[in-house]
């Protein structure tokens, strides 16, 4: 024990000792450093491509271009990344023949237990290649709906409108509703009471939304005419094409003017009412 102490105290005092370590930590931190800033370039240079293509392309290939662009810097840096520690453990002195014959061995037994791993990154190419869904696009996938922020190897990011971050495992998206790609229905059921002149609201309603000026409308809406007769109202059915996801703005928007235009020309909308019946003492 006492020897081994010896030893271990002549190695410390030994200036050769600190100086290999200091020139070891100094390799290090330089090429952690290096490969730091050559995956900030490869960045940046992916992102001047992308968007020099992208303002070229149509809006889908564009969407296409920016979703692959992610893709590619996500790969790249898992590369650089995997090479620097392999230089690193090079530099600290440690033989990379052995461990990289033995981390194929071990990745072979991994493969076989990280299958979902496997089915994730797969998925997440043909996501890709498919051009399912791109970044920006509102989807739905199982019970989460959102804006796609990130498109990763392994997993996809949705932000719901009320701000939350879903991270969904790419193998777990088996079905995608998206509804960024085609243009949408703004539907809007206007009530009227059965006291109004339902073909004078109609004719109303038809003037007025030929009026309208939104910027997501594509076209003119189209009052379909009486929808349902309920016990209470006259339902009138009004649908206007406009771009994709943007029915609800445009739907809130016609609501507005709908009701305006109905009040300026006195027809009404219904609400309850009670009648009320009194007996007079004459007719017991």
């Amino acid at each position: 024990m006492i020897t081994i102490y010896n030893e271990t105290l002549e190695w410390l005092k030994n200036p050769d000792t600190w100086q290999a370590f200091a020139y070891s930590a100094l390799r290090i931190a330089l090429i952690l450093l290096i490969g730091r800033f050559v995956v900030w370039l490869v960045h940046k240079s992916v992102d001047r491509f992308v968007i020099n293509r992208a303002s070229k392309q149509s809006p889908g290939h564009a969407r296409r271009m920016t979703t692959v662009g992610k893709l590619m810097k996500n790969v790249i840096s898992y590369a650089f990344y995997f090479i620097v520690i392999m230089i690193v453990l090079s530099a600290i002195g440690i033989d990379l023949g052995p461990l990289i014959a033995g981390a194929g061995v071990a990745g072979i037994a991994i493969g076989f237990g990280a299958q979902s791993l496997v089915k994730d990154i797969l998925t997440g190419f043909f996501i890709i290649l498919e051009d399912q869904f791109a970044v920006g696009d509102v989807i739905q996938t199982g019970q989460f709906k959102g804006t796609v922020e990130v498109i990763g190897l392994r997993t996809t990011k949705i932000q719901s409108w009320t701000g939350e971050i879903h991270i969904v495992p790419n193998g777990m998206i088996n079905e995608v509703t998206n509804f960024s790609i085609n243009n949408t229905l703004a539907v809007v059921d206007v009530l009227i009471a059965y006291e109004a002149d339902v073909n004078k609201a109609m004719e109303i309603i038809r003037e007025t939304t030929k009026q309208l000026k939104h910027e997501h409308l594509v076209k003119e809406p189209d009052v379909l005419g009486v929808q349902l007769v309920a016990a209470l109202a006259v339902t009138i059915r009004v649908i206007a094409e406009c771009n994709p996801n943007m029915h609800t703005f445009v739907a809130r928007y016609m609501n507005k003017e709908i009701k305006d235009a109905l009040d300026q020309n006195g027809i009404e909308i219904p609400y309850p009412k009670m009648v009320t019946y009194q007996r007079s003492y004459e007719e017991v």
